[in-house]
């Protein structure tokens, strides 16, 4: 499947061809028949992190759509010019008002319906003041049983937390590589 979404090449402004490309590819691509740049469309990155202070996460409840109303851990999409861990800290100082220490890499979930990957950090939390940005409605600390799982906004939040909670109690932390269907 090609997302449709480049009509005109971006190097000369002609009109694209779906085709597969003469260069041994094996997709169809958006190919300019006029200077013949070929143009991928690639994953988009969420990068966040699993804010932590004691034995409970911080989690955002959302102020945008899609999901506004429902609860998250601190993520988006990852900037030019950064690391996935920079952007992990920039959403979470953007959506909680959260000071942390970043930690291990800690899980990428694949999500190919919607051409993304999202990837989660461990970070401590520095102290338990939040002060929610533009996006959150509300930043509040949450213990495994006090976390509201039917109004978590999506299934690599969930996932993550459910991970995130189990490593936990095994007293060990491992990296989490799974595909949402």
């Amino acid at each position: 499947m090609y997302d449709r979404s480049v009509k005109h090449c971006r190097a000369c402004g002609t009109a694209v061809a779906l085709r597969v490309p003469d260069d041994g590819d094996t997709r169809v691509r958006a190919v300019c028949p006029a200077c013949g740049t070929i143009h991928y469309v690639n994953p988009l990155m969420v990068v966040g992190t699993v804010p932590y202070l004691g034995e409970r996460v911080l989690l955002c409840k959302r102020a945008i759509e899609p999901r506004r109303g429902k609860w998250t851990l601190p993520a988006g999409f990852m900037e030019l010019d950064e690391t996935m861990a920079q952007g992990a800290a920039r959403e979470t100082a953007e959506e909680a008002g959260a000071e942390v220490e970043m930690g291990a890499f800690f899980s990428a979930m694949s999500v190919p319906r919607v051409g993304q990957v999202h990837v989660f950090y461990l970070a401590r939390l520095l102290h338990d003041r939040f002060h929610p940005g533009t996006e959150s409605l509300e930043a509040r600390l949450f213990g495994e049983s006090e976390v509201p799982w039917s109004e978590i906004a999506f299934t690599t939040v969930r996932e993550t937390l459910r991970r995130y909670f189990d490593d936990r109690r095994r007293g060990a932390f491992a990296v989490h590589d799974v595909d949402i269907a």
